[in-house]
């Protein structure tokens, strides 16, 4: 096949395309293009990509000549000098590296905690899609070839409907994938090579954007077919963009919506009730923080699905102990009810205490099924890997594990799920059975016991019983005792109706 005329660029702002900019997208009769299998190539140039354009096979530095290697001088009399000053060297690199990599903590792209792993695949492993390294090579090969090629047909439509070319879309994410392939494990991506990294990148980011566009008011512009495929399988797609080793990082994802820019506040407003069976046909838009900078699509969400704390629930109090778990049962006991609170952010959570014996908790709904479970677990997830210390940090960085947390310590028989439905804290008849949720419930015991906004709930439930401990007593003694107070007091009613009947019949005979 005939090459066209090459472009001679500079290195760095080298570009993988090898076409003839005035018609690049032009039909060949061959093409290669980076990540499609062997087998698909023909697809890509006759039906998905339709172009002339070549991704080369190697990164820059492949391009670059190498010197020969150079023989070294050894200076023996320094050498002991070296010898006692590489060590130190070597650690205070290794330290630096290590602070680097905490102080990127919140930005990075982290591996399921082990903590967690007890929930098994369903909530760590995606089932069709793949974003980023983690999972490229772990899902079964025939999906894997059917969601790749959908990604080589999304990024051919990001780029057509963006107006610009190929190059500019593709050299926007070589330039940011520098700083974001130090967001990865460094250990797993010491067998990934930077030009597959980048390949990887480009497409997933075109098809993550696409996919957003789809969520948004401007699906009525996208390719019938690729919208078709969104639809189809928004359900996998709703699960598998949401674990957290499936994230790419949102610097990557900008640098494509330069170019297809994306309304987040309609994407976020399409999540927004999603934790919720109940929908608001008429709300106020969603308001962007602008001075939050996400690390990824979960991390976003999770963002404005949390909320944020008002200061003024703050608890302070001096207590000589307290309950780190309460039942149920125990709350109603001393006059506590669950109440759920008409808002979709899991931040608002705490104890309203009205009336002389009994105060309410209140808690954000949920409608919980196998999807919303793992949305869940992944934000939680999320927190425990960005949030070293829950008590010294914000309300904002626990609040999932917080949330879930209080519906896990509500929960130990299938009854009090069904209590919590009766309050209306799980909405809806779909979703899990009661024995299922009860199974969800159970094993969110095992997150470790901390959260700022679990600890305030505690500490305000403590200073209840405290400052109302004849109050407790009394509501307790009626709460246990109230089916024999029933009793008698229907005894005492009958036995008042009666009395009352010979009464009125005494009275008639002596008239």
């Amino acid at each position: 096949m005939e090459q066209s005329a090459t472009m001679e660029l500079p290195a760095e702002v080298w570009v993988p395309c090898n076409f003839q900019m005035s018609n690049y997208w032009s039909m060949e009769p061959e093409v290669w293009v980076p990540g499609l299998p062997v087998e698909y190539q023909q697809y890509a140039a006759t039906e998905i990509i339709g172009s002339s354009l070549q991704f080369p096979r190697h990164g820059i530095e492949d391009l670059i000549e190498k010197a020969p290697d150079q023989e070294l001088e050894v200076d023996l009399q320094d050498m002991d000098v070296k010898i006692n000053k590489n060590p130190i060297r070597e650690f205070e690199a290794a330290a630096q590296e290590f602070k680097v990599d905490m102080d990127m903590m919140k930005m990075k792209i982290h591996r399921y905690p082990p903590s967690l792993r007890g929930f098994g695949e369903w909530y760590s492993v995606p089932r069709m899609v793949t974003m980023g390294p983690y999972h490229h090579a772990r899902v079964l090969q025939d999906q894997q070839n059917q969601v790749e090629k959908v990604k080589h047909v999304a990024a051919y439509h990001c780029v057509m409907e963006s107006g610009q070319s190929l190059e500019e879309v593709y050299g926007a994410v070589v330039s940011a994938t520098h700083d974001a392939r130090r967001l990865y494990d460094k250990d797993f991506m010491e067998g990934i090579s930077d030009n597959d990294f980048q390949t990887m990148m480009f497409f997933d980011a075109c098809f993550l954007v696409q996919y957003m566009l789809w969520c948004t008011h401007g699906a009525t512009e996208m390719e019938v077919s690729l919208r078709n495929f969104f639809e189809f399988n928004r359900k996998v797609l709703r699960h598998d963009l949401m674990l957290l080793e499936n994230q790419l990082p949102w610097l990557v994802v900008k640098a494509v919506m330069r170019f297809r820019p994306v309304d987040l506040a309609d994407f976020i407003s399409d999540w927004r009730h999603y934790l919720q069976d109940r929908k608001v046909l008429w709300e106020k838009p969603v308001v962007l923080d602008e001075s939050y900078e996400p690390p990824h699509l979960l991390g976003l969400l999770r963002f404005y699905t949390v909320g944020r704390s008002n200061p003024k629930l703050h608890t302070r109090a001096k207590l000589e102990s307290i309950s780190v778990s309460v039942s149920a049962i125990e709350l109603a006991e001393i006059g506590i009810t669950l109440t759920a609170k008409q808002t979709t952010e899991l931040i608002h959570m705490g104890l309203n205490k009205r009336g002389a014996l009994t105060a309410k908790l209140f808690l954000a709904p949920l409608s919980l099924d196998d999807e919303r479970a793992s949305f869940l677990i992944n934000m939680a997830a999320l927190e425990l890997c960005t949030t070293p210390k829950f008590l010294e940090a914000e309300d904002e960085d626990s609040a999932v594990c917080s949330y879930l947390l209080l519906l896990s310590m509500l929960v130990h028989r299938e009854e009090d799920v069904q209590e919590l439905r009766t309050k209306h804290l799980l909405q809806g008849g779909a979703g899990l059975i009661n024995k299922d949720a009860l199974d969800f419930f159970t094993t969110l015991q095992s997150l470790p016991l901390r959260g700022l906004c679990y600890v305030r709930v505690m500490v305000e439930i403590e200073k209840y019983k405290v400052s109302r401990r004849v109050r407790t007593k009394v509501h307790a003694f009626l709460y246990k005792n109230k089916k024999t107070i029933f009793t008698v007091f229907s005894v005492i009613s009958v036995l008042v109706s009666i009395l009352g009947t010979l009464v009125s019949l005494k009275a008639r005979s002596k008239i």
